[in-house]
């Protein structure tokens, strides 16, 4: 993790031309709107449309009052039915405006909800088709971070472009008739507005640039917070006395954008207080263009109350449609982030693919494997190469770090090798459709996650479509021995596990272990592999489950790793790795009579439980 902000102080700034740039990605972003509700965009659109000319003829209305009281007053037969008609029309104009005001905020609220759900959605299903290694990059994820964390800022960018395009249209009335009157105060408004809108352009780019450098340092001030504040962190962090050093890390990290952040808000503040003396000097400017029109005749007394109304309402308009526009490109900045991820290649995702085979004939080959991580020059295989019988179960057996996790994650495609291939009935796994290709494989691995769902839902995950299907789910647990961990929950399966909700129940590591078991038993894959999934189990509970494994597992190519002998020996074969390279492969019996790695660890074991 970082330690000091120097991504954010060497960060490249985001230019005035970016930043409008960016404003190509709001047509697409309405696209996004329309299609996930087309009647309540339009009943949007029509009452904003509506409403846009609400503040002239309000403000036209009121200057014929004004001027209708001035002529009853100086005539001799007053007539005031003109008059109360005029109060009456500015009535039912506000009144229609109040109510256009709430059908507006309403549909805006349901809309952004709409596209909030859709948007969501949209990331949770590209995030699936992400390869694992992509996600584990920290520049990817920095992308994806990106895109996730504007889920509400794009919902308001929403909001706030409607109300652009209902100012555009409310502005333009509003400046017809200040043309129509004297034209010389839209100079005057020009000057007492654009620049002030200039220097808030140019300092959201500088603000969504140290937003953007920061997405790193974002996440490790939220890594911070969570194992400071967490009920799984907090047995190490009082043992071991960490609160100190963690705190102290959180705070140093947050001082150091905190100063940054400091330094942007008081020049943009200062340069926008300068700009703002030259808008209020142009605003008064405005009024005595105003009263000297009326000192001279030009204009009524009526015409300068629509006048000065007219200027004042525009001028607040202006800075009110400047200040959101500022605030639209730069959400149009975080919108390039959400696109981006949106429209990330996916490896072959246009290619055509070979059909899958209904039932594996043959079985897998290894050939000449080689693989080092992404960003590692260290090979983590070097040059493995055997065959997996169809049908066959095998066993992966090695020291910590031989390779044999990363063999079954090569198997699986979550990643690519760097030399050599995989062959499934004798054709190249990359040739198949990848997304069914991994659903031949019934898989939990040492690092299984804990679903905080019910615990039926926490089965069901092996096929979820089954969710509701009792039997299956009965069965299922019985064969992984977690039905005796429902005999402790007070609501049986529907109970809800971990602490994170109300009435969550959390289970033991072995039971969480069994429960994890459980949904390899609701997948009917044709290749089963369990990575080292019953460390938290005592031996006799171990060798139970896997009695069971082979037993049930008959004619289903099977994988399985484990570190006790005793289990690891009911395999076919058993192939033994060490520094990524096959030292061993055969059957137990075999690999007994030879005195090398597999007879010695299972030596040392077995004189480990004398």
């Amino acid at each position: 993790m970082a330690n000091s902000l120097s991504s954010i102080q060497d960060q490249k700034k985001t230019s005035v031309k970016t930043s409008f740039q960016a404003l190509r990605f709001i047509p697409r972003f309405f696209k996004e709107i329309w299609s996930v509700s087309p009647s309540l965009f339009l009943t949007n659109l029509f009452c904003r449309l509506v409403n846009a000319f609400t503040p002239v003829v309000i403000l036209w209305v009121g200057k014929l009052i004004i001027d209708e009281i001035i002529a009853q007053v100086d005539a001799t037969n007053a007539d005031y039915t003109q008059l109360w008609n005029y109060v009456l029309l500015e009535f039912g104009i506000v009144i229609l405006s109040d109510i256009l005001n709430r059908l507006t905020g309403i549909t805006d609220g349901l809309l952004g909800d709409r596209y909030n759900i859709d948007s969501s959605e949209k990331m949770i299903r590209k995030t699936s088709k992400i390869d694992i290694g992509q996600l584990e990059d920290s520049e990817f994820y920095d992308k994806l971070e990106r895109a996730r964390q504007q889920t509400q800022g794009r919902v308001g960018l929403m909001s706030t472009a409607l109300a652009q395009a209902q100012s555009i249209i409310s502005i333009g009335t509003l400046i017809a008739g200040l043309i129509y009157f004297q034209p010389i105060l839209i100079v005057l408004l020009a000057l007492s507005i654009i620049p002030l809108f200039i220097n808030e352009i140019r300092f959201s780019g500088q603000q969504y640039s140290i937003s953007r450098s920061w997405t790193a340092e974002r996440r490790e001030l939220d890594y911070l917070r969570y194992i400071g504040a967490n009920d799984k962190t907090a047995k190490e962090i009082k043992l071991f006395g960490l609160t100190d050093f963690i705190a102290k890390r959180f705070r140093n990290l947050s001082e150091q954008y905190f100063e940054i952040n400091k330094k942007l808000t008081i020049r943009r503040s200062a340069y926008s207080a300068g700009f703002n003396v030259l808008g209020v000097v142009c605003y008064y400017g405005a009024y005595l263009v105003i009263i000297r029109s009326v000192l001279v005749g030009t204009i009524t007394i009526g015409e300068l109350t629509f006048l000065s109304a007219s200027f004042n309402r525009l001028r607040t308009s202006l800075q009110t449609f400047f200040t959101n526009f500022t605030r639209i490109t730069e959400s149009a900045l975080y919108l390039k982030d959400y696109f981006d991820f949106i429209d990330w290649k996916i490896t072959d995702e246009d290619r055509e693919f070979s059909a899958l085979p209904k039932e594996i004939h043959t079985g897998f080959e290894i050939k000449d494997l080689h693989f080092a991580y992404p960003g590692s020059d260290h090979e983590v295989l070097k040059g493995v190469s055997f065959k997996l019988k169809a049908g066959e179960k095998m066993a992966f057996v090695g020291q910590n770090g031989a390779g044999k996790t990363t063999l079954i994650k090569l198997m699986l495609r979550f990643y690519e090798p760097t030399q050599g291939e995989i062959l499934l009935d004798g054709i190249n796994i990359n040739t198949y459709e990848k997304a069914a290709y991994q659903q031949f494989f019934g898989v939990i691995f040492q690092d299984f996650f804990r679903y905080e769902f019910t615990l039926r839902e926490n089965i069901a995950v092996g096929d979820i479509i089954a969710v509701n299907d009792d039997a299956r789910i009965a069965n299922a647990a019985r064969l992984s021995l977690a039905n005796e961990v429902i005999e402790t929950l007070h609501s049986g399966y529907e109970t809800q596990l971990g602490k994170r909700f109300s009435r969550g129940q959390e289970l033991s590591g072995g039971q969480w272990q069994k429960v994890a078991l459980a949904r390899a038993y609701m997948k009917d894959a044709r290749v089963m592999v369990l990575d080292e999934p019953t460390s938290a189990l005592d031996a006799k509970a171990e060798y139970e489950v896997f009695e069971r494994f082979i037993d049930l597992t008959k004619g289903k190519t099977s994988i399985i790793i484990s570190h006790r002998f005793s289990t690891v020996r009911m395999a076919d074969r058993i192939l033994v790795l060490q520094n990524g390279r096959i030292l061993e492969l055969g059957t137990h019996e075999e690999l007994m009579q030879e005195p090398k790695l597999y007879a010695e660890l299972f030596d040392l074991q077995a004189q480990g439980y004398k």
